[in-house]
């Protein structure tokens, strides 16, 4: 809305105002009048209705005569009109008219009117009969009898709904055009005619570094202010010679760039403003485009830098539209596929190079439409008829809007890798087939070794039974000693095969509850009276072969029970929570390992102390569990203070 439309609503609302003020003043004089002249309100209205009848019908504004509870008693012809009621024909009660969103105000006014006996400027929503909601303006006062007692109330209602309409929309143009000018990112400057400043905003005034608000260079003279902001650009005479160019030719501009000293880069609009052929003044913006500016130089550069690795990285690079239709490729992919460019661009690469018709890559293009990325191996063909494979990593192309335009894949030729895993295939069968051999093989020699001695052990049982009445005490105790021996070369042959085999079995993993398994094994190990075992801590449950974790918890046991020489024996089962680990530890209060001995317990065939019982392999067997399940075994102890074992499992 221009300035002109402005004023001119407004010089029209000043003389309906002044109308109206001048209807009010005639009403009131004539109800002071009958106020003063009457006696009660049915002999007023009959010695005055002649009087005031041409009042009330004609006058512009609606006139509602009420009694104190709100009942219409009369409605002139305006009012019938602006409420489209006819109270002959229906009653009316005030409050059926009052906006819902407005009672309360509206029972303020009323309170307000019997308080003072009048009330002025009540601005308010109303109903109409059709439902249809207006703006009014009411001015009101009581009508009292001779004894000064109020009967009932009178008010002038005005139709101000589309004043109102009018006035909020001048209000909205008003907010937002001032709120467009503070928070615009551009400098703006508004001169007139005479190049006085109309209008500008706080972006101007930081750009040209003026120290004042922008309402107080409101009229201000802007002929001097090129030659005094000069000093900020790097170019002043073309600063200055250009505004007087622009000026005197009066054409708009846009685009014209310039360079400040600070650095900054600016773009400056020139627009004229020309109203009935007559020119009104003119506009000058001025945008900060420094980052955009070096962006795009940035850019270029990012885009000249990468284009040159694309070109020469050994990755090879492929674009294809939505149809696999091969839109570009680098240097790299035209070495492993052995095409020439020319022979690629337009050709859809599904056909040219995938063994299996292009059922995979189309596939894998309607994955790229669904803005799916992934990488996939690909079995093709070269120019050549060679049979290669490629790992191809493919990522959607999209276009500004966001959408799928096709799909981008690097390309990386694993021809030899695949061999290489072949190859490493066929070995670990071989290995595989070889270990089989040997488990069979350690069997078949453990039951050949022991046949043996068992035949031995027979054989001294017999020769004691038959002469055990002529050999000598010295006869018989060598006897036993190699029936104890024979024990313990059983035994050993037994670990041995024992020790061969942990990594042999291919039992998958399963989920092993702990806590079960040691409570399991504490009710069928031999604990004597005077040891006592404690679990601190509730055991987990974790990922492995429920068999090995038995055999490494029994060994772990068994060595504290074997090796506790206290009367008052301790075995303390403990375990803590390491992230992707749990720790456990299983500690006693026995004889305890000398330092120097900490890491020999664990090989084989080592045993600290001497025993039929003991064959220096179970502490082995332990830490060989512990590893094929991604763990470590660990001891600290003193000799005499007893020993504790730390192991850990992987959750």
């Amino acid at each position: 809305m221009s300035q002109d439309q402005i004023d001119i609503l407004k010089r029209a609302l000043e003389r309906e105002k002044q109308a109206r003020k001048a209807a009010e003043k005639i009403l009131e004089e004539k109800s002071r009048e009958l106020y003063q002249t009457s006696q009660k309100l049915e002999h007023l209205l009959d010695e005055k209705s002649s009087q005031l009848q041409g009042v009330f019908e004609n006058i512009v504004d609606a006139y509602v005569v009420m009694d104190l509870n709100g009942d219409v008693l009369k409605f002139n012809e305006a009012a019938a009109r602006l409420f489209g009621y006819d109270i002959e024909q229906e009653p009316v009660n005030v409050i059926k008219l009052i906006y819902k969103e407005d009672y309360e105000y509206a029972m303020v006014s009323y309170m307000e009117l019997q308080s003072k006996g009048f009330f002025k400027d009540y601005e308010a929503r109303v109903y109409t009969k059709s439902g249809e909601v207006k703006w009014v303006h009411i001015n009101a006062s009581i009508v009292y009898n001779r004894d000064k007692t109020p009967i009932a109330a009178q008010g002038i209602v005005r139709d101000i709904t589309e004043q109102k309409i009018a006035a909020e929309s001048l209000l909205r143009s008003e907010s937002r055009l001032a709120s467009l000018i503070v928070n615009l990112d551009s400098a703006v400057l508004l001169e007139d005619e005479n190049r006085k400043i109309v209008l500008t905003n706080k972006k101007f005034c930081d750009v040209f570094n003026i120290p004042v608000d922008p309402d107080q260079l409101k009229g201000q003279d802007c002929s001097g202010a090129a030659e005094q902001s000069k000093t900020l650009f790097e170019d002043e005479d073309n600063f200055v010679n250009r505004i007087n160019e622009v000026l005197e030719k009066r054409q708009t501009v846009l685009g014209d760039e310039l360079v400040m000293k600070n650095g900054k880069i600016l773009e400056r609009d020139f627009v004229p403003i020309i109203k009935d052929g007559i020119y009104r003044g003119h506009l000058w913006t001025y945008r900060d485009i420094t980052l955009q500016k070096n962006y795009s130089q940035s850019l270029e550069k990012q885009k000249q830098k990468y284009s040159s690795i694309i070109a020469n990285m050994n990755l090879g690079l492929v674009e294809v539209n939505n149809d696999d239709e091969i839109l570009m490729v680098n240097q790299s992919f035209l070495e492993i596929s052995g095409y020439t460019e020319e022979e690629l661009i337009g050709k859809k690469g599904g056909q040219l190079f995938s063994i299996d018709d292009g059922k995979t890559i189309s596939e894998e293009n309607l994955k790229r439409q669904k803005g799916e990325s992934n990488s996939y191996e690909l079995k093709v063909k070269n120019k050549h008829g060679d049979v290669r494979y490629w790992l191809i990593s493919g990522a959607p192309n999209y276009n500004l809007n966001g959408e799928v335009i096709g799909s981008i894949g690097i390309h990386l030729d694993i021809t030899d890798l695949k061999s290489l895993e072949y190859q490493k295939e066929k070995l670990l069968q071989k290995l595989e087939k070889s270990n089989d051999e040997l488990q069979e093989y350690a069997h078949i020699v453990s039951h050949d070794l022991k046949s043996p001695l068992r035949s031995i052990d027979a054989l001294v049982s017999w020769l004691r039974e038959d002469n055990k009445e002529k050999l000598d005490a010295a006869s018989l105790q060598n006897l036993d000693l190699i029936q104890t021996t024979l024990e313990k070369m059983e035994q050993l042959i037994s670990d041995v095969l024992n020790y061969s085999s942990v990594s042999a079995d291919n039992s998958e993993n399963a989920e092993v509850d702990i806590e079960s398994l040691v409570a399991d094994l504490l009710k069928i190990l031999y604990i004597p009276e005077h040891i006592n075992v404690t679990i601190h801590n509730a055991l987990p449950k974790v990922m492995g072969d429920q068999i090995k974790l038995q055999q490494v918890f029994q060994n772990l046991i068994s060595n504290a029970v074997k090796f506790n020489d206290k009367d008052n024996g301790l075995i303390e089962i403990d375990v803590a929570d390491e992230g992707k680990y749990y720790r456990f530890s299983i500690k006693d209060n026995g004889i305890g390992i000398e330092p120097q001995f900490h890491d020999k317990v664990f090989k084989i065939f080592h045993s600290l102390k001497k025993s039929k019982d003991s064959s220096g392999i179970g502490l082995s067997i332990v830490k060989k569990i512990v590893n094929l399940h991604q763990g470590k075994i660990w001891l600290e102890s003193e000799l005499g203070s007893g020993t504790i074992f730390y192991f850990t499992l992987k959750k």
